[in-house]
């Protein structure tokens, strides 16, 4: 039986996941979520790790969302705990301490965007389709779709798309910022995995805290936020990464962060 999940590392900083459930457009069973849960834990317990990214398998689909064919049969509290495992998944997702990065390389629907929305940086292919549907099916999306698109793009076209149910292409989707990039297939992957290369790059602490920052401060006021980037700022002083890093800018040379 093959995996559901295919994980790999990347040029030792960088890991890769990818859905691997291509012939039901890598929607989301029961048995891969426990998969990616597996492997999230794994990669945040793993120092090394600098940038995750998470994409699917094949090109037809990134995500096409819940199993619905798991749907089949179950009670209404059973459906209630599928759709409250989604949402812890991809909760677990979003709380991953480096930046995670999306190639969507095929359609993202439902819970595959919410996915997505999870993620701090969505590169999606040309000329595919993306959207929350549920309202289609009489339910709202049960997974974040409606707190993390509204944030992300604003109230009224998050309304727009929720309320109307209907998916947009990747390039509106870059137009009203659900996505950050655009790619053709044949180069999605590498260009995602060049962003997350640029990213490892950097000082690892730095990665944590500036993402600490920004995920904690949109939730607050201004002042607040200030606060918080404060204490997340006084994080990387103490570290030898600081100091390696204001010794190679002396040196003209690229730095070596450790993480420490």
């Amino acid at each position: 039986m093959s995996e559901l999940i295919n994980y790999e590392k990347v040029d030792n900083h960088i890991a890769l996941l990818r859905l691997n459930r291509s012939e039901a457009a890598n929607a989301m069973s029961k048995a891969l979520l426990d998969e990616l849960n597996k492997y999230i834990a794994e990669i945040d317990l793993d120092s090394s790790i600098r940038c995750t990214i998470i994409t699917g398998a094949g090109e037809k689909a990134f995500c096409a969302g819940a199993d619905l064919k798991e749907r089949k049969g179950m009670t209404d509290n059973q459906v209630i705990q599928a759709v409250s495992y989604i949402g812890e998944t991809i909760n677990n997702v979003a709380k991953l301490k480096m930046p995670v990065i999306s190639a969507i390389n095929g359609v993202a629907f439902g819970g595959g965007l919410e996915l997505a929305l999870a993620c701090d940086i969505r590169i999606a292919v040309n000329n595919t389709k993306v959207g929350l549907t549920e309202t289609s099916l009489a339910i709202i999306p049960g997974a974040g779709g409606t707190q993390r698109l509204t944030r992300l793009i604003g109230l009224g076209q998050a309304k727009r798309l929720i309320f109307t149910g209907k998916p947009i292409s990747s390039e509106e989707a870059l137009t009203v910022g659900l996505v950050e990039q655009l790619a053709n297939q044949e180069s999605l992957l590498n260009d995602a995995i060049e962003m997350a290369s640029q990213i490892a790059k950097n000082g690892p602490v730095a990665l944590r805290q500036a993402k600490s920052a920004i995920d904690q401060g949109i939730q607050t006021d201004l002042e607040s936020g200030l606060v918080i980037e404060h204490q997340c700022y006084k994080e990387t002083i103490p570290t030898s990464d600081r100091v390696e890093g204001l010794v190679a800018f002396k040196e003209k040379r690229k730095p070596l962060y450790k993480g420490q």
